[in-house]
């Protein structure tokens, strides 16, 4: 059920909502950058955790990246392909 709650979190906002500018951080010369613990507790991600990266491109240039825990990320593709495979081995 938990997981089934945080896929429901990462799904496209309802019209009432939106996407807002969480946190501004910094790259540090080694590319590393720090996610603000206020963030890392909003978005329940502790030490250990892993997390997708995802990109979307415009005129072969990726402008927007988004991380997504790797767990939550499974459950989407499950949820996604599950019927589809389901479906393709019935018939």
């Amino acid at each position: 059920m938990e997981q089934k709650d945080a896929y429901q979190s990462c799904s496209m906002p309802s019209l009432g909502s939106c996407c807002r500018v969480e946190a501004l951080i910094s790259i540090d010369d080694r590319g590393q950058m720090i996610l603000p613990k206020d963030i890392r507790e909003k978005a329940g991600i502790i030490a250990g955790d892993k997390l997708a990266i995802i990109g979307m491109e415009q005129d072969g240039k990726l402008n927007c990246i988004a991380l997504v825990k790797a767990e939550v990320l499974t459950e989407m593709a499950k949820s996604t392909l599950g019927p589809i495979m389901k479906e393709i081995f019935q018939e």
